[in-house]
């Protein structure tokens, strides 16, 4: 079984941001807002573990004022262990809000899922704008700017990407393989609206998964939201098992004094 700290490394370097500073104890990551995953703190060393650090509370001032000068909220990627239990203490005291709980799912490289669709599935090393759109159709949060930064965030990392189509030629779904460490992570994975629950998202996944293959790798990982009971499904079903998770903890806004 892969090792927590190295899974997290292995995201990091899966969705890397374009800005990182990287404190020995935490990475600070900044991409101009988009996605939470590349504007966050990675707590990659988190101090203390059960116990408090004396200078935690400097250390969350420091990172308040690294991602203000950046106009980013301040939010932290913080993992459900024990070595981030002084963290979440800390936080709860802030107030700092709980947000997009998220599961880690892993599984190794033998009986990988076949798809008997008999669809075929355009496997490229950078994603097309096709590909991009239907991403950003589902995932997207954002114009044309927020998608240029996320292009630029999906191509700094060794990736393949998965597009299928309708009978008509339309893309349907996509998915992308993160390829780093000697593993693969399954990341945007998306459907259209109108190609939902036709199997298009079992097409792309298997696809994925077995063009890993002929990249010696040791396994792969997947994120998926706690919310997301259905692909939460798909996964397991294609031979997934839950490894653990992680939630987003923001700063609380701070209102404005009201004084005469």
């Amino acid at each position: 079984m892969v090792e927590q700290a190295f899974l997290e490394s292995l995201m990091d370097k899966a969705w890397p941001a374009l800005e990182r500073e990287d404190t020995g104890e935490w990475v600070l990551r900044a991409s101009g807002g988009v996605t939470q995953r590349a504007n966050s703190v990675w707590p990659r060393n988190p101090a203390g573990g059960q116990e408090e650090s004396p200078g935690m509370a400097q250390s969350v001032r420091a990172a308040a004022e690294w991602y203000r000068l950046r106009r980013i909220p301040l939010i932290f990627q913080v993992f459900d262990d024990s070595r981030s239990a002084a963290l979440n203490a800390y936080l709860d005291r802030q107030r700092y809000t709980r947000q997009s709980a998220t599961k880690i799912m892993v599984r190794g490289t033998e009986s990988l899922p076949v798809d008997s669709s008999g669809r075929d599935v355009e496997i490229t090393d950078e994603p097309s704008e096709e590909w991009l759109r239907v991403w950003w159709a589902v995932d997207g949060r954002g114009g044309d700017a927020e998608l240029s930064v996320a292009h630029r965030i999906l191509s700094a990392c060794p990736a393949l990407y998965a597009l299928v189509r309708d009978d008509d030629g339309v893309p349907a779904a996509v998915g992308r393989l993160a390829l780093v460490g000697g593993w693969g992570g399954i990341y945007s994975m998306a459907t259209s609206t109108g190609h939902r629950r036709r199997g298009y998202g079992t097409t792309v996944l298997a696809a994925l998964l077995n063009a890993g293959t002929h990249q010696d790798l040791e396994g792969f990982w997947l994120l998926v939201t706690e919310a997301n009971h259905g692909a939460q499904r798909l996964y397991s079903h294609t031979g997934f098992t839950d490894y653990g998770s992680y939630l987003y903890r923001q700063a609380p806004l701070r209102r404005a004094s009201s004084g005469c």
